[in-house]
């Protein structure tokens, strides 16, 4: 890995070699993220280099990934979700276009699958045995799925309180899972603990500064989509903070690259409950514990474990954060399956919905372009679809009350 100049903490800004940290940084503990040779990548990540490459993947970008040459040959295919133009969507005040990006078509049906790719393709080069981490319930079966096919064991930490769908997948993948009798947070710290003590690789966001690695794979594809040009906007659900930094990273890096020649603003989207990334962009920077408390399970987090992150990634961006209901995130589901075609589990819904805040509230410049990203499939959450549109038509299996139910519903 030449191309790997080492590892950098967003904190202290303290470098060090990619051998001499495995999580956070030595010196203050923060978070660390992955620095490469730029100028020695220029060479190699090129449009006309990317034209030519027949992967339909996010190993199309290796070259700026931290892995080996033989990365991703044994994993699912993960990445080059669709992007969908969405004119039916596109009529709110400022939006001018209006794209989705589809992460939910992953072999796990969550954005998730970047991370662990990258995390999984580090795991074998250092040839751990097992894999831990702590999850809301995505990070977790992604984690399962791509590992199934690999020599490596999956030990979950999962609060109690994940949805059915996601534990079912994990069990079906072979994963060891411990349900919590708490919250994320109390899984995160077990995890961690249970990492140290046994020496398994501990994968959980914020830890591991690869997972951020493959989430910025995201930003390349998107870009690339769109002939390399780059959205005004782009909406990100935002629990941990992981996802908008790996998005943000990979903004800034495509840049450098000189594969496209702006940046865009960054929207982090919230959910109320779990709006602590929120607050700390319209205070003073810190991240505190809030409640966590929300429908959308996948960004339910009290202390986001990428917080500082996230904050920095949107301040640099010359982004804003919004804050969505429980109501509106889940109003939000059809809304974006009827005029996208996507089904989305609330956190991926989340970011429509924060769109139409925004732009409700005259935050959208005239004229945008605007790209949301949708996290995760609704089918992770089925309890949640139903919430957001009720119940079925009961009818008997006779046509006069099959003509009855259609003059009630003038259909």
């Amino acid at each position: 890995m030449a191309h790997v100049s080492g590892l950098r903490c967003i904190v202290c800004r303290k470098e060090q070699g990619l051998s001499d940290a495995l999580y956070v940084c030595p010196a203050c503990g923060g978070n660390l993220e992955v620095v490469y040779d730029y100028r020695a990548l220029r060479k190699k990540l090129t449009r006309r280099a990317l034209a030519r490459n027949q992967d339909r993947n996010l190993w199309r970008y290796r070259d700026a990934l931290p892995v080996g040459e033989r990365a991703g040959l044994s994993v699912p295919q993960v990445g080059w979700t669709p992007l969908y133009d969405a004119p039916r969507l596109a009529r709110l005040d400022g939006v001018r276009r209006l794209f989705v990006k589809d992460d939910g078509r992953n072999p796990s049906a969550s954005f998730k699958d970047r991370a662990n790719a990258v995390v999984l393709a580090r795991a074998l080069e250092l040839k751990v045995k097992v894999v831990t981490t702590a999850s809301t319930g995505n990070a977790a079966s992604s984690l399962a799925c791509l590992a199934a096919g690999l020599s490596l064991k999956t030990v979950i930490f999962v609060p109690e309180t994940a949805p059915e769908a996601k534990i079912a997948q994990l069990l079906v993948f072979g994963a060891t899972v411990l349900t919590v009798r708490g919250t994320y947070d109390d899984a995160f710290d077990l995890c961690g603990w249970a990492a140290a003590e046994y020496g398994w690789y501990n994968r959980s966001t914020g830890v591991n500064p690869f997972t951020r690695e493959g989430k910025k794979t995201a930003a390349y594809e998107l870009c690339e989509q769109l002939g390399w040009d780059v959205p005004d906007l782009v909406f990100v659900p935002v629990g941990d903070g992981n996802i908008i930094s790996g998005m943000w990273k990979g903004f800034v890096e495509l840049r450098e690259l000189g594969l496209t020649r702006r940046l865009p603003r960054l929207v982090a989207v919230q959910a109320a409950g779990s709006a602590a990334v929120k607050s700390a962009l319209e205070g003073d920077g810190i991240i505190r514990p809030v409640s966590g408390k929300t429908v959308a399970d996948s960004i339910s987090v009290s202390r986001p474990r990428d917080g500082v992150a996230a904050v920095r990634a949107v301040r640099q961006s010359r982004g804003f954060a919004v804050a969505v209901s429980d109501a509106e995130i889940l109003a939000a589901i059809p809304e974006l399956a009827r005029g996208a075609n996507v089904f989305a589990e609330p956190a991926g819904a989340a970011a429509w919905a924060g769109l139409k805040k925004a732009a409700a509230a005259g935050r959208v410049a005239s004229r945008c372009s605007v790209a949301l990203l949708v996290t995760g499939n609704g089918l992770k959450d089925v309890a949640s679809a139903r919430r957001s549109v009720g119940a079925p038509f009961r009818v008997e299996p006779d046509l006069e009350s099959l003509k009855r139910l259609v003059r009630k519903l003038r259909i």
